[in-house]
């Protein structure tokens, strides 16, 4: 997609005031650690992806939004600002990666690694 359209200062205001709360916790956690899964409770695809970042030995931290019949307005905030559609939303090294199937596709191929350790060397610089 491309990106959002123009909006009227009314519309911008009121997008503004959407659950910031909600926002700043996933933008600033995304940004602070390697690897964050952003899901609900209740998802089987999120505990997939979940199931494979732990076999594959690889930390991460976790963000809960509610289940299906909670919480849709903080999940939907979060859909808006990374214009991914589902969950779980996997991000490396503040870049998103997808979901459950991108992550799974990543980590056989050895890309989900590579962005991991490319991140590291990154911060270890002088």
């Amino acid at each position: 997609m491309s990106e959002h359209p123009a909006q009227t200062p009314a519309a911008q205001a009121f997008v503004a005031k959407f659950h910031p709360d909600v926002l700043e916790q996933v933008r600033s956690t995304v940004a602070s650690q390697a690897v964050v899964v952003v899901g609900m409770a209740q998802n089987p695809v999120v505990k997939k992806a979940r199931k494979a970042l732990d076999a594959a030995q690889i930390q991460y931290t976790y963000l809960e939004y509610g289940s299906y019949m909670s919480k849709w307005r903080e999940r939907l905030v979060i859909k808006m600002w990374s214009g991914w559609p589902l969950f779980p939303q996997v991000f490396v090294q503040g870049a998103l990666v997808g979901g459950c199937d991108e992550t799974l596709k990543a980590l056989e191929d050895g890309s989900f690694t590579a962005l991991l350790e490319k991140g590291r060397a990154e911060r270890s610089e002088p």
